[in-house]
């Protein structure tokens, strides 16, 4: 029996900007990033899927939780003292910012999901959004159906 999952990331993203510099910047490594014009999927030998921005993101990975909370504090301990730097990265190379919540709930168990005040501050003080993606993996429920 697989076990509900959360994975919380943040993303840098705009069309173009050196990833590089935000690495450097902000002290912190990627747990992924890609450029515009990166090759997702290689559809055939003439056609590949391609990225239509770039982006710099840092990520939990996905991990068996059932408390949001728990696992979106990880994201902020590594960029709540950044305010300022990720401010100057945006006016600079014009990036957006966004805070992702996926949630892959098995068997019926659902985590608690709690946005505290210093979360929103936060993510009111750099401009961010929230991106959340709900998966429910199919149970039977008390009824059998």
């Amino acid at each position: 029996m697989d076990r509900t999952k959360i994975m919380v990331y943040f993303k840098l993203y705009a069309d173009v900007f050196p990833i590089e510099t935000v690495t450097e910047r902000l002290g912190i490594s990627p747990t992924r990033s890609f450029k515009k014009g990166d090759i997702i999927k290689r559809v055939s030998k003439d056609l590949d899927h391609k990225r239509d921005y770039s982006a710099w993101i840092v990520s939990t990975g996905y991990q068996e939780s059932l408390d949001v909370g728990e696992v979106l504090e990880q994201i902020m301990l590594q960029l709540q003292h950044q305010t300022e730097t990720i401010n100057e990265l945006k006016r600079e190379f014009e990036l957006e910012c966004r805070f992702a919540i996926v949630i892959e709930m098995n068997d019926g168990y659902t985590p608690g999901f709690h946005l505290n005040l210093p979360v929103i501050e936060f993510a009111n003080s750099i401009g961010a959004d929230f991106d959340i993606d709900l998966y429910a993996n199919p149970y039977l429920g008390e009824c059998g159906d």
